[in-house]
């Protein structure tokens, strides 16, 4: 292992002698929070004249973000990266593979259209070696690596995918001069927030507002709260074979589990504007009922994402905080996370796509958009103190201290069911369907495909 100053001038001079400047670089070689000793193997790589070509869902400033992450790459090992973003990526990949025409490297915000082009040979096998890296080195490895494992044309199982970046969709929101106003105090088991959203309904208060709106897609809100639910509720082999309907749709425990997610969402105690406003609401809109004086309510269930709705005004962290959807203590099951992310995965293979690959497995290219913002990770190497900020370390770090991490269901179940009929069929429970005749009909739904 070199040095950092001797490895940041190894990494000046080839930035000179491919063109390119290192003062380009978004932050300065050997400098800050940055695990640089990862960029030892990187500098001595001669990709000079290779380029890798990657598709992806990024646009903007995650577009951006990203780009910065591979000018370190380029700099290190004097290849090209070409990334391409697309808001029609999901369509795109799949004409450019079956067309004979991919990328080298696909990232995909959905495992389940990663699966169908495994299942059609159109991903390249990883390998055993990428699997095991997988386990040893993600917060509940286990279950990133089987996320990642698909069945080829012959029905043979190989990893395929490595998840980058990870978005943390247990939490619950909340504002904390509203709580200690009323003298309310942060739960830390299922038990204390239920009991918590009694207490404010004894005094005249509504715990929770929560909106299903989502135009074409309205619904999935929900699946998200029955998804979390699930994992707390029973084991996560449960959660792993309903998202395969090993277990049916209609089984008891996810009729349970459903109909745990009513006493929330079907109490009219309990919600903003009455159970009629639910599934009228959207989801973008929901969170406003926090920010009201007074408020109309104090509690809102929603993915790291949402502060992207919140009002222009309002700090985070400080305005408005959150905090961890707790666990049953009576259940036993630890602290599980629901989580989404992106998977890569490669789809024309090389020499140079495949050090791209390793070197986005490193530490180092994780804190370098963790620094950027807008981004998390379960890379149990990776330094927390390289976030962007204080809300953004805690959030990774509910990530890397869960028991279980599991990725949403509803992305991996087939798209008629995940975008289909488990988005409208939590929205018929919430007008007044019972859960025992929604879980039916999402069942024949999927024994009809």
């Amino acid at each position: 292992m070199i040095k950092k100053r001797t490895l940041a001038v190894a990494i000046a001079s080839a930035a000179l002698a491919s063109g390119a400047m290192a003062q380009n670089l978004h932050f300065p070689v050997g400098e800050g929070p940055f695990s640089w000793e990862w960029m030892d193997e990187f500098s001595t790589m001669d990709l000079s004249g290779q380029t890798v070509t990657v598709a992806g869902p990024w646009l903007g400033d995650e577009q951006t973000s990203f780009r910065r992450v591979l000018a370190y790459f380029e700099e290190a090992t004097g290849a090209n990266v070409d990334y391409a973003g697309s808001d029609s990526f999901e369509q795109q990949i799949q004409v450019d593979t079956q067309a004979g025409s991919p990328p080298n490297m696909a990232i995909f915000p959905q495992p389940g259209l990663a699966e169908d082009l495994a299942a059609q040979n159109l991903l390249v096998p990883l390998g055993s070696n990428a699997a095991n890296w997988v386990r040893a080195n993600f917060s509940d490895g286990d279950g990133w690596a089987d996320l990642g494992t698909f069945e080829n044309r012959a029905g043979e199982e190989h990893f395929y995918g490595v998840m980058y970046r990870v978005d943390l969709k247990s939490l619950v929101w909340y504002v904390p001069d509203n709580f200690e106003d009323y003298g309310y105090e942060v739960p830390t088991s299922m038990e204390e927030m239920i009991a918590l959203s009694d207490q404010m309904v004894a005094d005249g208060e509504t715990p929770w507002t929560i909106g299903l709106g989502s135009g074409a897609a309205t619904g999935w809100p929900a699946t998200d709260w029955v998804e979390d639910l699930m994992l707390r509720m029973h084991p996560p082999e449960v959660y792993d074979g309903w998202v395969t309907n090993d277990i049916p749709f209609n089984d008891p425990r996810v009729v349970e589990v459903i109909e745990e997610f009513g006493k929330f969402a079907r109490n009219p105690d309990y919600v903003a504007g009455g159970v009629q406003a639910v599934a009228t609401t959207d989801f973008r809109d929901a969170p406003q009922a926090l920010f009201d004086i007074p408020p109309r309510a104090f509690m809102h269930r929603q993915a790291n994402f949402i502060p992207a709705f919140f009002p222009d005004d309002v700090v985070i962290g400080e305005d408005v905080d959150f905090f961890y959807m707790p666990s049953y203590e009576e259940r036993d099951l630890g602290d599980p996370v629901l989580s989404a992310g992106t998977m890569m995965a490669i789809t024309r293979d090389s020499n140079a796509t495949r050090a791209l690959l390793q070197f986005l497995q490193t530490p180092l290219a994780h804190e370098l958009w963790m620094a950027q913002g807008q981004f998390l990770t379960v890379h149990l190497g990776a330094n927390v103190d390289a976030y962007a900020s204080d809300v953004l370390r805690r959030q990774g770090e509910i990530l890397l201290e869960a028991d279980t991490v599991r990725f949403d269901a509803s992305d991996m179940m087939p798209g008629a069911i995940g975008a289909g009929t488990f988005w409208t069929g939590m929205v018929d429970f919430v007008g007044g369907t019972s859960a025992q005749d929604v879980a039916d009909a999402i069942q024949r739904s999927w024994d009809e495909l």
